[in-house]
């Protein structure tokens, strides 16, 4: 029992240093690849935004993943276990194959797949808020930054862009980055620490805590390569539509935090990146790469929930050997 305790604690906080790491593109890539700051420093920003996020604003999103999607009291350690390490393996997969999904679709459906495979009775309501939500959020988002675009261009037209970015466009962009480190923790930590709650092995705050450290280390150590390879293959961005991209994000991530449900972060980006496209015209964005991208996305819950029931057995299997 304490041994598989320590398992579940060193699965979930790796898990937590990969998430952190997979985010900082999203969070800081934008203010980083526009000049509005270093790398060392967009890290260091990000770093302790993504730790308060973590361990302040995501008790409502560790109670629905803790208690919300399993219709059980507590889990078993072992299922545990099993559900992380199915949402880890396949999100470190995907990664590797630069396919874009949502780490949170695959850890929910892994949970479900896993409580199927065990028996469990599944919370379905839940699953459809949460599904409810992700078909709506990168529509919001989409909505969000043509609009905020479109109230900035009219309160100052765009013109040719300068050489470099003014204090005012670097300030906002690094705000804008900021703003998306703190929900990134609030909204994604859950991922990695909602399994401490599902087994009543840690309360809300001490495992938004512990997975809060894992973001942040994750952001230190392995944050700054995949900052670097940010892409901007979607649609092409000048600084303003950057900022209006990550304030819609911002906006459509923590208004789900605030209801205690969670959502995609580069689902969110992508949509507001298409919304501001849009809004200086069709011919700035780039629908190709949409592709794959949609492809990802229908991967991701199916291959979570199979990979759930397969390890779930097996950890079923082994607790009964």
């Amino acid at each position: 029992m304490l041994a598989t305790s320590y398992l579940l604690i060193a699965v979930g906080f790796g898990f937590a240093v990969s998430i952190g790491a997979h985010y900082t593109g999203a969070c800081m890539g934008m203010p980083y690849a526009a000049g509005a700051v270093r790398a060392s420093r967009a890290l260091l920003l990000m770093a302790p935004l993504a730790f308060v996020g973590a361990a302040l604003a995501s008790h409502g999103v560790e109670a629905t993943v803790g208690h919300g999607i399993l219709a059980s009291p507590t889990v078993e350690l072992g299922l545990a276990v099993a559900i992380v390490t199915s949402a880890f393996a396949l999100t470190s997969a995907y990664n590797f194959l630069t396919l874009p999904t949502s780490t949170i679709q695959i850890l929910v459906f892994s949970t479900v797949g896993a409580g199927l495979a065990a028996g469990l009775s599944i919370d379905w309501s839940t699953i459809g808020t949460l599904l409810l939500l992700w078909a709506v959020a990168p529509f919001a988002a989409f909505g969000l930054g043509y609009l905020y675009l479109k109230a900035a261009d009219r309160l100052r037209p765009a013109g040719p862009s300068p050489s470099g970015l003014g204090p005012a466009a670097s300030g906002a962009l690094v705000g804008v980055g900021a703003a998306a480190s703190f929900a990134m923790g609030a909204n994604d930590v859950a991922n990695a620490s909602g399994a401490f709650v599902m087994t009543g092995l840690f309360g809300l705050v001490v495992a938004g805590t512990i997975g809060g450290l894992g973001l942040a280390v994750g952001v230190l150590t392995w944050g700054r390569p995949i900052l670097r390879t940010v892409a901007f293959d979607l649609v092409r961005l000048d600084a303003r539509m950057a900022t209006a991209s990550q304030l819609a994000q911002s906006t459509v991530i923590l208004a789900s935090v605030g209801f205690g449900l969670f959502t995609s972060m580069n689902q969110a980006l992508v949509g507001a990146m298409l919304g501001t496209g849009l809004a200086r015209g069709q011919a700035t964005v780039l629908w190709k790469p949409i592709r794959s991208i949609l492809t990802g996305w229908a991967l991701g819950p199916v291959s979570g929930l199979a990979l759930g029931a397969a390890l779930a057995l097996a950890a079923v299997h082994l607790g009964a050997a």
